[in-house]
């Protein structure tokens, strides 16, 4: 899951234990709050205090809220609270919090013999905002406009790759005359859905707690401009959503808490102000005056030094996030078509420096060798591209050597030029970015930095094609998070060539290595655990071979909450932030 996207999902407990360790574990020094990292395994503050405001901030914007059309994982913990998928994960922290459960189905997917069929029950008397019933025709409905039509493009399209397909081929909502619509998704009666697969999905439950199977009336689609006129099945109603400027929230009158066990629906409003200078939005933080920064990033530089004294720690959680922070190459823009250039980048980007320039061990994270992180299920432990750091700073001659033979090889031995893009709004990741650049230099790989904000950065510049071969954009930093707890979930979009779109991407490398692709297809069709988590590992070091990615460091960050936010946990399977479905505020 895209970070500014991302859904994401993991972590063993021994992992979140290593890093409360290595932060100080439940350090109480200082001020009133619960602790240091007490928010990383435990939900803190805990209440069923109802009413107030829930005020939060973004430096940018929504990819889209409309839940058929994102991506970002803090859009994906957002929509929770006017929309509920078939399944979820449970609103808890640490560990606890990979779990997935019932949400608008009743238990999760029965699931035949032969894998191909998953069938759910939905709960009755689930009412939207109008105070019309949610059926099960809603939801097939809301999977079909997500994953089939043109104009939908930012999230991704598990759903059409795996499901069976009409003959002829299911041109989606918008353009199908028939009115019959997919016929792979059944819906014997209202409280029924129906999937049928082309090929088993061991990990379908995982799949259908994407917000693509909230449901959609089709009468009330209004295809792009739905992002503005949404139809909340959750307790709570989109008011008013201005892009770029704000989000308003208020409680949904039809929203009955005996069809939803897992909510607890305690703030009367929210408020999310978009386009919010990120250190402004700190200081806010510290203040009192907000409530929480919606993407889960944690804290810019300048406010790193505030939240770790004494009297502000305590209310101050440093997880292992559970994402990566990579960088893109892509395979269409030369000379990045050749591997060896693309090795040649291996070597030359100095981890150590990106890692520091992001806010270094605690506040960037651990150096990365893979692309799965350790905290996935799947994860196997290598280095395809060891490098070494001089007495001095900096790499050493060997590694730097490496570089250089692997330029002979690519017939640029002076090195190249080509671009490097980061998102503007994220000032921690311009500066990686600018580590980088300096690092490719001192082979003679000479690159330009290009910004984008985050609002638009897949869905107009690195995630569309065209515009990246046209402007010759060969590196895209980038951060991901597991749509759900496996090696599946952390891949697939991003290295397997069926996620390649027209715009809205997420393999930015557009790799489609049919090695790859079928690594991780055998894997997500065995019902055998073992053997799909060896053949994650497997997929990981293919990727790693073909040097289209660069992983920089397994993400940490320095999260805040402000002492009158209640219910506040860190959810892994949203990458790490705070999970938002619960929180609360004591006015």
């Amino acid at each position: 899951m895209n970070m500014m996207r991302p859904i994401a999902v993991f972590a063993a407990g021994v992992v979140a234990a290593a890093g409360l360790a290595a932060c100080g574990g439940g350090d109480t020094t200082g001020g009133d709050g619960p602790g240091f990292n007490a928010g990383v395994n435990e939900v803190v503050n805990a209440s069923d205090k109802k009413g107030g405001t829930l005020k939060m901030a973004s430096s940018d914007d929504f990819d889209s809220p409309d839940p058929g059309d994102t991506y970002y994982a803090f859009s994906q913990n957002i929509s929770r609270q006017y929309g509920r998928a078939l399944t979820t994960f449970k609103p808890a922290a640490g560990q606890e919090s990979l779990e997935v459960v019932p949400d608008l189905a009743t238990d999760l997917g029965q699931v035949s013999d032969d894998g191909m069929t998953w069938t759910y029950k939905l709960r009755t008397g689930v009412k939207y905002d109008d105070g019309t019933t949610v059926t099960s025709k809603d939801v097939k409905y809301a999977v079909e406009r997500s994953n089939y039509s043109k104009e939908l493009q930012l999230g991704p399209k598990y759903f059409k790759q795996y499901l069976k397909d009409n003959d002829p081929p299911y041109k989606g909502p918008y353009d199908d005359k028939s009115d019959k619509g997919l016929e792979a998704i059944e819906t014997p009666d209202d409280q029924t859905i129906v999937f049928h697969l082309k090929e088993p999905f061991a990990e379908f439950d995982y799949l259908v707690a994407m917000s693509q199977t909230m449901p959609v009336p089709k009468a009330k689609d209004t295809g792009l401009k739905y992002a503005n006129s949404i139809v909340s099945s959750g307790p709570y109603k989109v008011d008013d959503y201005t892009r770029g400027k704000s989000m308003t929230l208020s409680r949904n009158p039809h929203w009955d808490q005996s069809t939803d066990p897992i909510r607890k629906a305690l703030p009367d409003k929210i408020e999310i102000q978009l386009k919010q200078n990120g250190d402004d939005i700190d200081q806010r933080l510290l203040a009192g005056s907000l409530d929480m920064d919606i993407a889960g990033v944690g804290v810019q530089a300048a406010a790193q030094p505030k939240v770790l004294a004494d009297d502000q720690k305590p209310f101050v959680d440093n997880p292992i996030q559970g994402f990566l922070r990579f960088m893109s190459l892509n395979v269409h823009v030369k000379p990045l078509d050749n591997i060896h250039c693309r090795r040649a980048v291996q070597y030359a980007t100095d981890k150590v420096a990106a890692q520091t320039a992001y806010g270094g061990p605690l506040a960037g994270g651990d150096i990365a060798t893979t692309v799965i992180p350790p905290t996935v299920k799947g994860y196997t432990k290598f280095d395809q591209y060891p490098q070494k750091q001089a007495e001095n700073g900096g790499l050493d001659d060997a590694t730097i050597a490496k570089a250089k033979q692997e330029l002979q090889q690519c017939g640029q031995p002076n090195g190249f030029s080509t671009k490097i893009s980061a998102r503007s709004d994220r000032s921690k990741e311009v500066a990686m970015a600018q580590a980088i650049q300096q690092s490719l230099k001192k082979v003679g790989i000479n690159v330009e930095l290009v910004q984008w904000p985050a609002g638009d950065y897949f869905n107009k510049y690195v995630g569309v094609p065209d515009y990246v071969h046209e402007h010759g954009v060969g590196m895209m930093i980038m951060a991901w998070a597991a749509d759900w707890p496996t090696g599946y979930g952390f891949l697939a979009q991003i290295a397997h060539g069926e996620s390649i779109k027209p715009s809205g991407g997420t393999n930015l490398a557009e790799l489609d290595d049919p090695k790859i692709n079928k690594t991780l297809d055998d894997a997500i069709s065995n019902t055998d655990e073992a053997a799909r988590l060896k053949a994650y590992g497997e997929a990981d070091k293919l990727i790693m071979e073909s040097a289209t990615q660069v992983p920089l460091v397994y993400a940490k960050a320095l999260m805040y909450r402000p002492e009158r936010v209640t219910n506040a946990g860190i959810t892994l399977a949203y990458g790490g932030m705070y999970d938002y479905l619960n929180m609360g505020v004591e006015e």
